[in-house]
């Protein structure tokens, strides 16, 4: 799209361009995310849900009809900006599920990643420019030929249509409390009587997890969870952002030299791949924690949690670090083969790039349902609205950075292919490398204390 709107000077500033329309949708969504929260805690998660699908209708199908380089990057703002639904939708799923069905009902959440790289690239590979690829088909005279990215950016907005209309059956879930239901009635009745009150102290629940708003940011628990997201999602979005302009790339820029459909395929395969991870795998290593035993690094529980009500949350804390310290080292392996399958061809190259692509995408899965969880279990029903706010608000400024920098690195380094120090052909796989990190840290959880160390994906 940004060759076709003509904006870079020669092929190798395609990524610098590139890079800050990806921008524009996460800088959006951080201005708005924590807004959006606060709506979803006060009004429904329902009423953000549909709102939020309305804005995906109207916005992405200007996109497709963008016909400069500023009109693609305001439509893609505005979308990010009155798009508030990742939020509410972490917190719809941990409420509608019993809590030892929350990782599957998280893992269905995150599942919509998945369902987007299996559907997305298809529409986008095989719909963009159909008067050129179709045109028994279409016209250049007719409004795909003029518009050639309408086309996949409409059938979206279909789909989009399509899931507003089953909103009507989707049940609100902000006032379905559980176990503590006249506890949480009554301490949100106290909060409104005194409000003075409600800004000094931070009230607590039965269950002894209820924090004010105010002090969301003091939940060290919580801001734990947030800090491996974000860094996360700026490696993960960077890798998104490279994986495609390189796959394009010219070989004489030790790129793959594919099509937009050879790109499309292969994260279609990978996104199939994840989905079924996600859906039937995933949730069997969350219920049997004894299968990345092999991978612990360190992790000392207080026996008190054991005993208490809290299996899931412990299992998951668990699970985390001894997982990720495998997927850490995996991780790099693949992402140092990356430069070297621009030297193969054919079937072989095919092959090899389609099993990179699916375990990559399968570790990056089972870090953000891990994540996600670990946040709405750090805070009580009527705080996750504002709580995943403040997760997509932080998530989001590293999502922004992450394509513009990714866009402007690798075109330096194809402006720089054989450069001296670190070649360009490596350079942008060994800054993702590098966002491989160790983290240490340590939680309070009803009081009682456990350190957990371990190595963390991100």
């Amino acid at each position: 799209m940004i060759r076709d709107l003509e904006v870079a000077k020669q092929e190798q500033d395609i990524g610098f361009y590139a890079g800050f329309v990806g921008a524009a949708y996460f800088l959006g969504r951080t201005i708005s995310a924590v807004p959006w929260g606060i709506f979803a805690d006060k009004y429904g998660r329902k009423p953000c849900i549909v709102i939020s699908i309305l804005s995906v209708i109207v916005f992405n199908t200007l996109f497709g009809l963008s016909t400069t380089y500023w009109m693609a990057i305001v439509t893609r703002g505005l979308l990010g900006l009155l798009c508030g639904i990742l939020g509410p939708i972490k917190a719809y799923a941990s409420e509608v599920c019993r809590k030892e069905h929350q990782a599957l009902g998280i893992s269905l959440v995150t599942s919509s990643r998945a369902i987007a790289l299996v559907i997305g690239p298809a529409i986008g590979g095989f719909l963009a420019q159909p008067a050129k690829k179709y045109p028994n088909l279409f016209s250049e005279e007719s409004i795909f030929g003029r518009f050639p990215y309408f086309l996949p950016c409409f059938v979206i907005s279909v789909l989009a249509a399509g899931a507003c209309l089953a909103c009507i059956w989707l049940p609100e879930t902000l006032h379905m409390y559980h176990d503590d239901k006249v506890e949480a009635i009554e301490e949100m009745e106290a909060q409104v009587a005194d409000s003075t009150s409600e800004d000094r102290n931070a009230k607590q629940s039965g269950s002894g997890r209820m924090a004010s708003t105010k002090n969301l940011l003091k939940n060290w628990q919580l801001m734990s969870a947030i800090t491996l997201y974000c860094v996360f999602s700026l490696h993960d979005t960077a890798y998104l952002e490279i994986f495609s302009l390189w796959a394009v790339s010219s070989r004489k820029y030790r790129g793959l030299s594919f099509t937009s459909q050879e790109v499309g395929t292969v994260l279609t395969i990978s996104g199939f791949g994840v989905l079924v991870y996600q859906l039937l795998i995933y949730p069997l290593l969350a219920k049997y924690a004894g299968l990345v035993k092999p991978f612990r690094s360190a992790a000392v529980c207080d026996k008190n949690i054991l005993r208490q009500d809290t299996s899931l949350i412990c299992l998951i804390y668990c699970t985390v670090p001894n997982a990720c310290l495998f997927f850490q080292v995996l991780s790099i392996l693949l992402l140092a083969t990356y430069p070297f399958m621009a030297n193969l061809y054919g079937v072989e190259l095919k092959v090899l790039i389609n099993i990179a692509s699916l375990l990559k995408n399968m570790f990056a899965a089972t870090i953000t349902i891990a994540c996600n969880i670990l946040q709405n279990t750090a805070v009580a029903q009527e705080q996750r609205g504002v709580a995943n706010g403040i997760s997509v608000t932080l998530m989001s400024i590293f999502k922004a950075v992450a394509p513009a920098a990714a866009g402007i690195l690798f075109s330096w380094a194809q402006k720089n292919i054989t450069g001296l120090f670190i070649p360009g052909k490596h350079i942008a796989h060994i800054t993702h490398a590098n966002c491989t990190c160790t983290d240490s840290f340590a939680f309070d959880l009803n009081g009682n204390k456990y350190i957990l160390s371990g190595h963390i994906l991100i």
